[in-house]
């Protein structure tokens, strides 16, 4: 792909054919620039305007696919608002606008989601180029269940945002995804042992599609262990579902509320208790519980 390929007209690269007023999302390689496909190149080549997280970085891959002349608009998390009205301008115009990002899919916990509201909004067509994905790659070499998952991308850092998802994910069924920096990793290992409990199996992926790709699978507090001495690069983690029986009905946390009540907690304190054990939401347990001790509300929390 570096052999000094020219870029084309217009509307060459779309493989139907048609032409202008379209948005495409373009999939790019997580680490392993041989993963850009044919058609993506076309795409990226033919294109009126690329729009992208990162120009430096996404003209060294132009490059690499031996794409000249192309015209880069930067859209991040931070520009992605003001930049769509440049973009939706250039496909009312009949452009053809690709959207990348750094790595993989773009709108999977990456710039693009907001792009393609407006854009449909506004009337335009959106298609898009498949490709590298690092949630799904890391799922289907997870070992974990694929029929059925969820990404939840990162997780709120801290405080009871944080502590709240956590509780909410620990009765989730299916196969979670989770996007998380090396760094932080063994404190979220460990978050999750909390929640969702020590055997819950886990599989850890890092460097993706790179020389030093590894996925480390066992139970979350092995991954604790593990995760002592943090991995380098960019890691997914993936975490097994709650077995059915996990699930808390309305009537277990009130047993559990009333237990604690009974036992001289407060209301509050008695809802907390009962959501840290059956890994619902505080707010959930707090809300059963003062419908059950309505009577007694003012003087116990």
């Amino acid at each position: 792909m570096g052999s000094g390929r020219r870029r084309r007209t217009r509307g060459e690269g779309v493989s139907d054919g048609s032409v202008g007023g379209r948005l495409i999302l373009v999939a790019t390689p997580i680490g392993n620039l041989g993963d850009l496909s044919q058609r993506a190149v076309e795409v990226l080549a033919a294109a009126d305007l690329i729009a992208c997280e990162d120009t430096r970085r996404t003209g060294r891959l132009l490059q690499h696919a031996g794409i000249t002349g192309a015209s880069l608009v930067r859209v991040d998390q931070h520009t992605e608002d003001r930049a769509s009205g440049r973009i939706v301008d250039r496909l009312a115009r009949g452009g053809t606008v690709a959207v990348v990002t750094d790595a993989g899919t773009p709108g999977i916990s990456d710039p693009g989601e907001r792009l393609v509201r407006r854009v449909l909004g506004e009337g335009f067509e959106v298609s898009v180029v498949p490709g590298p994905s690092a949630p799904v790659a890391a799922l289907v070499v997870s070992g974990l269940p694929t029929d059925r998952w969820c990404m939840e991308g990162f997780l709120p850092r801290k405080g009871a945002a944080r502590t709240d998802r956590l509780a909410e994910l620990a009765v989730e069924e299916r196969t979670m995804v989770f996007f998380e920096s090396p760094n932080r990793l063994a404190v979220t290992l460990a978050d999750m042992v909390g929640a969702f409990g020590a055997g819950r199996q886990v599989a850890v992926a890092r460097e993706l599609t790179k020389l030093h790709e590894e996925v480390w699978r066992g139970t979350l507090a092995d991954a604790v262990s593990w995760a002592q001495h943090p991995p380098r690069g960019e890691v997914v983690v993936v975490v097994g579902g709650a077995s059915p029986a996990a699930g808390a009905g309305d009537d277990r946390i009130r047993a559990l509320v009333a237990d604690a009540r009974s036992a001289g907690s407060s209301t509050r304190d008695a809802a907390d208790e009962a959501a840290r054990r059956l890994g619902v939401s505080r707010r959930r347990a707090y809300r059963l519980a003062l419908e059950a001790h309505a009577p007694e509300n003012g003087a116990q929390r």
